[in-house]
C-alpha cells in the first residue's frame, strides 16, 4: 500500500498523461491536444487546497502554458521543452521549498523515468511504456488522457482529508 501522507505537491508530464498521446498537426505546424475536463477539475482542486502543481513536458507549444493557467497553475510552474526533467523538478521543488520525496509525479514514457525514480511517489497511466510501469510506484487503472491525473490527485486529497469542494473559493479563484 502506498503512503500518500508525505505528498505536498504534484508534477506531471503532458502528452500521454493529460492527453492520450495523440497530437493533431496542422499544415502550418500548430499542434492540438485534447484534455479531459475532469483531470482539469482535479488540478483546480489541488490548487484550491494549496498544493503546488508543476508541468514538466518536452512539448514546446505555448498553448500548454495557457491550458494550465486556466486551472490555476502559474506560468512559471509550467516547464516547456524539458529535456532533462529532473532539472525542472529540482527548480520546481526549490521554488516551493519542497523535497523531491514530497512530490507525486506522473509520466508515461522513457524521458519521465528519472523523475519517476526521483520523487516520493512515481505514478504512470495504465498505457505507459513497460519500462515506466516497472519503475512506477503506482500504475493507474486509467489510461493517459482518461482520468489518470484525476485518479492521482483524488487519491492524495482524499487520503489527507482535502477532497471537500468549496463553492465560494472556487468562484473566487476560477
Amino acid at each position: 500500500m502506498v503512503d500518500f501522507s508525505q505528498i505536498r505537491a504534484f508534477a506531471f508530464d503532458v502528452d500521454g498523461v493529460f492527453t492520450n498521446g495523440g497530437v493533431l498537426a496542422t499544415e502550418t505546424g500548430e499542434l492540438y491536444r485534447t484534455f479531459d475536463a475532469k483531470d482539469g477539475f482535479a488540478v483546480r482542486m489541488a490548487v484550491m487546497k494549496g498544493y503546488p502543481v508543476g508541468i514538466i513536458t518536452g512539448g514546446k507549444s505555448t498553448s500548454i502554458r495557457e491550458r494550465f493557467q486556466t486551472s490555476g497553475v502559474p506560468g512559471d510552474d509550467v516547464f516547456l521543452g524539458a529535456r532533462n526533467k529532473v532539472e525542472q523538478l529540482q527548480e520546481f521543488c526549490q521554488k516551493h521549498y519542497l523535497n523531491a520525496d514530497q512530490v507525486l509525479f506522473i509520466g508515461d514514457d522513457i524521458p519521465d523515468l528519472d523523475v519517476i525514480i526521483a520523487v516520493g511517489i512515481g505514478m504512470c497511466p495504465a498505457d505507459a511504456v513497460p519500462e515506466v510501469k516497472a519503475a512506477a510506484d503506482i500504475v493507474s487503472e486509467y489510461n493517459g488522457g482518461h482520468l489518470c491525473v484525476r485518479d492521482a490527485i483524488e487519491k492524495v486529497l482524499k487520503s489527507q482529508g482535502h477532497w471537500e469542494f468549496d463553492t465560494m473559493l472556487y468562484k473566487k479563484l476560477f
